[in-house]
C-alpha cells in the first residue's frame, strides 16, 4: 500500500480561470520523506490541501494511507486519523495554551487522556516546561514546536507540511528540519514538505518540482 496515490488530479479556480492543477500524478511510499517545490503560484499548496483533504479536486482521485478520499463519508475523521499539519505560520489559537493546543485534534478520536498525551508531546519537542505558555509568550521557533507536537497528536501516518520553515531563521530552521526528519526516521512517518527553499529540499530523500499545475520533475 502507497501513503499517497495521485491520478490525473485537476483542480481550477475563479470559474475554470486559474487551473491550478492540470493532470497530476504522484505516488509516495510509506515512510518517505519527499519535497515539492515550485515557484508561487504554481500549485505545489493546492496540492497538498488535495492530499490533506481540505479541499475536494475537480477530477482525479487521492489515496490517503489506502482510503480514497471521494469515498470517505466524514473527511474530517480521515484527517484526524490519518494526516498531521504543519503551517508555515502555525495556525495556533492565541487564546489557549500550548497543551491545549496541541489537544484539540485529539476531540475527533477521543483520546482517554489528551492532557497526558499532549504534555508528552510537548515533551517530546522539548517544550514541557511551557506548557501553560500562550503562542505570543513563546518565540517562532517554539511556537512551530508546539505545531509538531499537535501535528503528532493522534498519531498519524502521514505529516503534511506547507512552508514549515518559512517564516523561520535560519538556526530554528535547521532544529526544526531535523525535528520533522527524526520523527520520519525513528517513527517511521511518511513526510510531505512543500518548500522554495533549496536547503530544506536536498534534506527529503526526493524532490518534485512542480509547474503551471504539472508535475515536471
Amino acid at each position: 500500500m502507497k501513503a499517497i496515490e495521485v491520478r490525473n488530479l485537476k483542480k481550477s479556480f475563479d470559474g475554470g480561470k486559474i487551473r491550478a492543477l492540470n493532470g497530476v500524478d504522484l505516488e509516495v511510499e510509506m515512510g518517505e520523506f519527499i519535497s515539492i517545490m515550485g515557484p508561487s503560484g504554481s500549485g505545489k499548496s493546492t496540492l497538498l490541501n488535495m492530499i490533506g483533504a481540505l479541499d475536494v479536486p475537480d477530477s482525479g482521485t487521492i489515496k490517503v494511507a489506502g482510503r480514497d478520499l471521494s469515498e470517505e463519508r466524514d473527511l474530517s475523521r480521515l484527517r484526524a486519523e490519518e494526516i498531521g499539519f504543519v503551517f508555515q505560520l502555525h495556525n495556533l489559537i492565541p487564546s489557549l495554551t500550548a497543551l491545549e493546543n496541541v489537544e484539540i485534534p485529539m476531540f475527533a478520536v477521543k483520546h482517554v487522556n489528551m492532557e497526558e498525551r499532549a504534555m508528552e508531546l510537548l515533551e517530546q519537542v522539548g517544550l514541557g516546561d511551557k506548557a501553560d505558555r500562550r503562542p505570543t509568550e513563546l518565540s517562532g521557533g517554539e511556537r512551530q514546536r508546539v505545531a509538531i507536537a499537535r501535528a503528532l497528536a493522534n498519531n498519524p501516518s502521514i505529516i503534511l507540511a506547507d512552508e514549515p520553515t518559512g517564516a523561520l531563521d535560519s538556526k530554528t530552521s535547521r532544529n526544526i528540519l531535523q525535528m520533522l526528519q527524526k520523527l520520519q526516521d525513528e517513527e517511521g512517518v511518511t513526510l510531505v514538505v512543500v518548500t522554495h527553499e533549496p536547503h530544506v529540499a536536498e534534506m527529503a530523500s526526493r524532490t518534485i518540482r512542480i509547474l503551471d499545475g504539472v508535475i515536471v520533475d
